[in-house]
């Protein structure tokens, strides 16, 4: 059985799309934020009976229900760092019968079903499947079993994340496959780059 977990956060505003805040304000942030996630979810719609939605803050869940309906399963994020909640839902999904893990957000509204496909095809011969963004993160990691201490020791909301998570990778003996570069819509000029609808890997 295949899992989708879309990390989700509940766009309020000045608690989402920072970044992209100080250049339109909270209020317009918020609502780029929504509408990034409600085009991820469609992307995914495909998933949609494989896919659990770990949303955050976990007291929001009743909110994102009422925004997007009941049709999507929800998990609360749990756990005080990324990687501390990345463990807990991946954990989870191979506890529930999961033989493959794919775990994605919302930053990235380029990414398609195929990508996710791919990045599930690539775990049948790797343990781990990265899709490296170009300022040093990643917008997609995918599991084969529970790996808890790939999370370890990462300094998160770095340009070196996706580094060294390939490094932990290597250390902990796991084959690793990287997909395709792409980024995060995080500034303005990452907003006009996507509505430009330029390549990930461009």
């Amino acid at each position: 059985m295949r899992r989708l977990l879309i990390f989700l956060k509940y766009p309020t505003p000045g608690r989402v799309k920072t970044r992209l805040a100080a250049s339109i304000g909270a209020e317009a942030a918020c609502k780029v934020s929504r509408a990034f996630a409600e085009l991820t979810l469609a992307h995914m719609g495909t998933f949609r009976d494989e896919t659990l939605l770990c949303v955050a803050p976990p007291a929001a869940c009743s909110r994102i229900r009422e925004w997007l309906g009941e049709t999507w399963r929800l998990h609360p994020q749990r756990g005080r760092t990324l990687g501390d909640r990345l463990a807990e839902a991946t954990d989870r999904a191979f506890s529930d019968g999961a033989n493959q893990a794919v775990v994605i957000g919302t930053d990235s509204p380029w990414l398609t079903a195929n990508d996710v496909t791919a990045a599930f095809e690539a775990l049948q011969d790797h343990d781990v499947v990265l899709g490296p963004t170009q300022d040093g993160g990643y917008y997609l990691i995918g599991l084969a079993q529970p790996q808890p201490a790939l999370f370890h020791d990462i300094s998160w909301s770095t340009s070196s994340v996706y580094a060294q998570t390939l490094a932990r990778a290597d250390r902990l003996g796991l084959r690793a496959q990287s997909l395709q570069e792409g980024y995060d819509v995080d500034r303005i000029e990452d907003v006009e780059r996507f509505l430009g609808r330029e390549t990930p890997h461009a």
